[in-house]
């Protein structure tokens, strides 16, 4: 099995959805960063999936990421806990495990926060107002879990891009292809100002297996 150099995980933020791919499946951010940190196809892995919550990342995705020991991970999620599981506790007991298990020397792990989905949706004002303050408690969740992991976060409630249409696909809740693509080059910065840029990651990763 080829060392893996990039492991994303996570829901359909990271799957691709709103991103399709004319062969099938979806494209997504996740190939576009790869590329620019100079990473093969056959050294990255994309475990995201459709409805995934922190919990399902806990339960399925974080034993593989783990095995993985890439020295870049992404982590998107949180979206699902919000929306439909809200559980203040757990949600913040699952990033805790999640970025402790991932985060370590020689590891760069970021993860994003979450922009103002709400405004998008196509539901009663009440549960909008209920919504806006679930997320922002996530944000807080996140923010602070995130520093205490010392993972570094895409802070997409306060960048304007993310309050713009043109980003999102018509269900209000994924990227289409342009957003998928700001995201992907959102990260590369983050992780180049972390000193992981194209050149620098091949350097840093052990011979392929």
């Amino acid at each position: 099995m080829p060392t893996m150099r990039l492991t994303v995980l996570g829901d359909s933020f990271v799957e691709g959805r709103g991103d399709p791919d004319p062969d099938g499946g979806f494209r997504a951010w996740a190939p576009l960063l790869a590329e620019s940190l100079g990473v093969r196809a056959e050294r990255w892995r994309n475990l995201g999936a459709y409805r995934a919550t922190t919990q399902d990342v806990v339960d399925r995705q974080l034993p593989r990421a783990v095995a993985d020991q890439a020295p870049v991970v992404g982590v998107v999620v949180g979206t699902n806990d919000v929306v439909s599981d809200w559980s203040a506790p757990r949600f913040a007991a699952n990033l805790d495990m999640i970025f402790g298990a991932l985060a370590g020397p020689g590891t760069v792990v970021f993860t994003a926060g979450y922009p103002d989905m709400p405004s998008r949706l196509p539901v009663p004002e009440r549960f909008r107002d209920l919504l806006r303050g679930r997320f922002g408690e996530a944000n807080a969740v996140l923010a602070a879990t995130a520093r205490r992991h010392g993972v570094a976060v895409l802070d997409l409630a306060r960048c304007p891009h993310w309050a713009a249409d043109e980003v999102w696909s018509a269900d209000g809740l994924h990227p289409n292809a342009a957003g998928h693509r700001r995201f992907a080059a959102a990260a590369a910065a983050v992780l180049s100002d972390d000193g992981w840029g194209a050149a620098a990651l091949p350097a840093a990763l052990p011979a392929a297996a």
